[in-house]
């Protein structure tokens, strides 16, 4: 609205001056025409009433006679020039001390612009000191339509009266434009303020809308028809917002559910292999007169303790998902943990080593345990067939931090899959179900630790985690 009044207060402008322009155009058009033809009629009489012989010769006697040419100049208010034929200027209403060289004889070009118009009638414009000046140019017939002489008649184009009236019109134009403007600004406003104020309800509640939690329907009072279809539109997005959201939350549960049960299951499955592992070699290996056959039993039950102890805690832990498994910290020595989960392992190529005899951290032993069996466990299966297998786990310490490193010789990892090697059932083998690395991290991020990996396809992977050490709080 605001642009359309600036627009058309703009072109009525512009068309009121233009209108002006032509109309002061045509008023000295018919001005000079309506005078020109005044004076050809005085002139017409003079030459029908004289005594003298009608020609360019006694053009000047005739026209003189008594001043009645100078008094007809004065009655209708005009300058004028009489030229001959030639061009030479015969008589002047101006008096001959006022008139300069170029007023006793024509230009050529005006001559034969007379002698070849149609009308024989020639107009010359002309500026001077930024005013504009006409003159006109015509024969003078003597009785038989014979021309004998050139009228000039100069004007000047005064146009003061007409750009005062154009400015008083535009002043007024302005004033009332300006109200105009002011009250569509006005009623643009309260428009505007109708038609958003149901919109900015609406885009509020867009904006507070979320799948998790109760979003509340639109009302309002008598909307228009568009804003009525969009509120309703809103109202039905929400139904099915809500329908989609309690069938999405079911099946989140399903699927956390579904989740637990596997890593439950991997995590039973984890201790199984090595206390299998530990009996067969208990069992083939044992020699009961051997002296030193009570340390062996106790060794080995020792193993089989902590194995148990951790699918005990798990399934202590199983009816509580969110803490499985439960935390239990105590201060333990890093390095005599580790060393009891290697030794689970009977290969001859898995190693343990650490400069260190002991590193204290506050630390929950079975899911340490757990986090040692899963690195050894991925180590020993990413070994390559085509060397001499080795894995070395080492302990030792950084500053102020606990590090655990399992480094193999294996195949690697591919460098596009080493970003999702922590993602939940991301694997690379065709067993298993990928939840191993990724409980690993939980484990280690939930005591403010850090894990991480390097690797090189082809040559093996190191993967170390960090782990803070136990601080005595000083009296």
């Amino acid at each position: 609205m605001i642009f359309i009044v600036v627009l058309a207060s703009v072109l009525i402008a512009g068309v009121t001056i233009y209108q002006y322009k032509e109309q002061a155009e045509d008023y000295h058009k018919e001005y000079l025409e309506r005078k020109e033809d005044q004076l050809n009629a005085q002139i017409d009489y003079m030459l029908k009433n004289t005594t003298w012989e009608v020609k360019t010769e006694n053009l000047m006697y005739i026209l003189e006679y008594k001043n009645a040419i100078y008094e007809a100049s004065d009655v209708l208010d005009i300058n004028f020039n009489v030229y001959d034929l030639e061009g030479n200027l015969i008589i002047s209403s101006k008096p001959r001390i006022g008139l300069d060289e170029t007023n006793n004889q024509l230009d050529q070009s005006i001559i034969h612009g007379l002698a070849s118009s149609f009308t024989k009638r020639y107009i010359e414009k002309t500026k001077a000191a930024g005013d504009r000046f006409q003159s006109s140019y015509s024969y003078i017939l003597d009785p038989k339509f014979k021309p004998i002489g050139i009228l000039h008649i100069p004007y000047y184009e005064d146009d003061t009266f007409n750009n005062s009236e154009l400015k008083e019109f535009l002043l007024r134009l302005g004033a009332v434009y300006l109200i105009l403007l002011a009250l569509a600004v006005m009623l643009a406003y309260v428009i505007s303020k109708y038609i958003t104020r149901s919109l900015k309800a609406i885009s509020e509640k867009l904006y507070q809308t979320r799948l998790s939690k109760q979003n509340q329907k639109i009302y309002l009072d008598d909307p228009s028809e568009e804003i009525g279809a969009l509120v309703n539109a809103y109202n039905g997005m929400i139904d099915e917002l809500e329908n989609s959201a309690t069938l999405l939350a079911k099946s989140e549960r399903e699927q956390a559910w579904r989740e637990m049960a596997k890593q439950v299951a991997h995590e039973i499955k984890n201790p199984l292999t090595p206390m299998r592992l530990s009996v067969q070699n208990f069992q083939r290996k044992f020699d009961p007169d051997d002296e030193n056959a009570s340390n062996k039993i106790n060794e080995f039950s020792k193993t089989l303790i902590q194995q148990i102890d951790t699918m005990s805690n798990i399934a202590s832990a199983f009816g509580s998902f969110a803490k499985m498994p439960a935390q239990q910290n105590e201060t333990l020595n890093v390095i005599e943990v580790v060393r009891l989960s290697v030794d689970i392992f009977n290969e001859d190529y898995i190693t343990f080593f650490s400069e260190e005899k002991e590193i204290i951290a506050k630390l929950d032993r079975t899911q340490l345990i757990r986090i040692i069996t899963n690195l050894v466990k991925n180590a020993t299966q990413a070994l390559a067939p085509d060397r001499e297998p080795k894995i070395v786990v080492n302990v030792y310490s950084d500053k102020d931090l606990v590090k655990i490193s399992v480094a193999d010789n294996g195949i690697g990892i591919a460098p596009e899959n080493q970003e999702k090697i922590f993602e939940p059932k991301f694997t690379t083998k065709t067993s298993g179900m990928g939840l191993g690395l990724g409980m690993v991290k939980n484990i280690v991020e939930t005591y403010n630790g850090h894990i991480c990996m390097s690797s090189v396809l082809g040559k093996g992977t190191v993967f170390t985690v960090s782990f803070p050490k136990f601080k005595e709080k000083s009296e």
